[in-house]
C-alpha cells in the first residue's frame, strides 16, 4: 500500500534557490533603490503635474526652484516632460518585455519538452531572428509601418523573444529528465499540466533574469529609435526628448543631460539587478564567471 501511495505522486521537486534567498550587497541594493524610486516617479509624479506639451513664455529657461530641471525652445518645463518620458519609457520597457517573454516562454517551453523536429524548426526560427541587428529590424518596421506607442512595444517585443525561447528550452531540456517529471509522466499526467505545474515553476529564476534584462534592452531600443524620430510624437519619452535637445547642446545643456541621465540610471540599474538576481537565482553561472 505504501508503495502504491508513493508511485501515484511525483517524486519531490529539488529545491532551487529563490527570491527568499535574496540578498542586497551596496550596489544592488543601490540599484534596487533606483528602481523603486524611477518607477514611483514616473507612475505617480506625472498626476500632479500640468500636461508635458503646455507652452510657457520663458524659453531656455535655466534650472530654478520654478523650473527644477529648466525649460526647452518652446517653454515647456523639462522636468514635466521628465516624468511624462519616464513613465513612458517604462511603460514601453515593461510591456514589451512581457510580450518577448511570453512569446519567448510559450516558443522554449514547446521546443523543450517536444524536442525532435518541433525544436529543430523552432529554433531556427529563433535564429533567424537572432541573425538581424535587432535595432535595424525594428527601425526597418517602424519606418514603414508608423510609430504608435503600440506598435513600438509590440515590434520590441517581438524583436526580443528569441533570447528568452532559447534559456527557457535549455531550462526544460534539463528539468524534463529530473525525476519528479518522469514520475509525472509515468501516473499519466498530460502534457499541459507537466509543462505548467512540474517544469515551469523550477524554470523560472533564470527566465526572471532573462526579463529583467529584456526591460533594460527595451528602454534603450526605444530611446534609440526615439532619438532617431521614430518614436511617437504624442507620448513624450526620454529618446525624444534627447531627440529634441540635439540642436541646443551648447545652448541648453539641461534639455539633453536630465532625459540622458534618467537612461543611463535605469538601464544601468536594471544591469546590476539583473547581475545580482543570477548570482543569487542561477549559481551556477556564478561559478563559471
Amino acid at each position: 500500500m505504501t508503495m502504491t501511495h508513493s508511485a501515484a505522486k511525483p517524486a519531490r521537486r529539488r529545491a532551487r534557490p529563490g527570491l527568499g534567498r535574496l540578498r542586497l550587497d551596496a550596489s544592488s541594493g543601490t540599484a534596487v533603490a533606483i528602481l523603486i524610486g524611477m518607477v514611483l516617479f514616473a507612475f505617480l509624479v506625472p498626476l500632479l503635474l500640468g500636461p508635458p506639451n503646455a507652452m510657457g513664455d520663458l524659453s531656455f529657461g535655466t534650472p530654478s526652484l520654478a523650473h527644477p530641471m529648466g525649460t526647452d525652445d518652446l517653454g515647456r518645463d523639462v522636468f514635466t516632460r521628465f516624468a511624462y518620458g519616464a513613465r513612458s519609457s517604462l511603460s514601453v520597457g515593461i510591456l514589451a518585455a512581457l510580450t518577448a517573454s511570453i512569446i519567448g516562454i510559450s516558443v522554449g517551453a514547446v521546443a523543450g519538452y517536444s524536442r525532435g523536429i518541433v525544436d529543430i524548426v523552432l529554433m531556427r526560427l529563433s535564429e533567424l531572428f537572432q541573425v538581424i541587428p535587432r535595432f535595424f529590424l525594428a527601425l526597418l518596421v517602424i519606418a514603414i509601418f508608423g510609430s504608435n506607442i503600440l506598435f513600438i512595444i509590440l515590434t520590441i517585443g517581438l524583436l526580443g523573444w528569441p533570447e528568452v525561447a532559447r534559456i527557457t528550452r535549455g531550462e526544460f531540456l534539463t528539468l524534463r529528465e529530473r525525476e519528479y517529471v518522469m514520475a509525472a509522466q509515468t501516473i499519466g499526467q498530460s502534457k499541459r499540466k507537466i509543462i505548467f505545474s512540474e517544469i515551469l515553476p523550477n524554470a523560472m529564476p533564470p527566465l526572471i533574469v532573462a526579463m529583467t534584462m529584456q526591460v533594460s534592452s527595451a528602454i534603450l531600443l526605444e530611446a534609440g529609435l526615439s532619438f532617431l524620430g521614430l518614436g511617437d510624437p504624442s507620448n513624450p519619452s526620454w529618446g525624444l526628448m534627447l531627440n529634441e535637445a540635439q540642436q541646443f547642446l551648447t545652448r541648453a545643456w539641461w534639455m539633453a543631460v536630465f532625459p540622458g541621465l534618467g537612461i543611463v540610471a535605469t538601464v544601468a540599474a536594471l544591469n546590476v539587478f539583473g547581475d545580482h538576481l543570477t548570482d543569487i537565482l542561477n549559481p551556477r553561472l556564478k561559478g563559471g564567471r
